[in-house]
């Protein structure tokens, strides 16, 4: 399989998104910012990376924040994770914003966000009277025990 990737711009100083280890499910995404952008408290922004993609019929790619930016800094992604359709083809931008406590500061060509290229599964929908029933049935948020 492959990724198509490309550059919506001439600036081929970020790199194109790519693994950083041999078993990691999501390739970086990075800021292709012309300016620093600062995200203060609660603020968000969206942040664009510089590419278009060309994703494999039947599979969509994900986009997801970066651990270490929601735990260090607080950092997440409005919508995460954001779904690319395999027939869009315009710029990947990645909605972040700042639930920590200082300001963050967006730099060109810092890893932003990740994502993973995941299968599609289309059901044929079907509308019925009546669902199988489980043990849990309508039970929702903490109906299962727990904390």
């Amino acid at each position: 399989m492959q990724l198509k990737v490309k550059r919506v711009r001439a600036n081929h100083d970020i790199p194109l998104p790519r693994y950083q280890s041999l078993f990691a499910a999501g390739m970086d995404l990075m800021a292709d910012v012309q300016s620093d952008i600062c995200l203060k408290k609660g603020q968000r922004a969206l942040v664009p990376t510089g590419i278009s993609v060309e994703i494999p019929l039947g599979h969509e790619a994900q986009v997801r924040a970066r651990s270490g930016l929601a735990i260090k800094k607080g950092i997440a992604l409005v919508n995460s994770p954001g779904t690319i359709d395999a027939d869009y083809r315009g710029e990947v931008c990645v909605i972040l914003i700042n639930l920590g406590e200082d300001d963050f500061v967006i730099k060109r060509g810092d890893r932003i966000a990740q994502m993973v290229i995941a299968p599609v599964v289309k059901p044929e929908i079907v509308e019925v009277l009546e669902l199988s029933t489980t043990d849990r049935g309508s039970g929702g948020f903490g109906s299962t025990g727990g904390s």
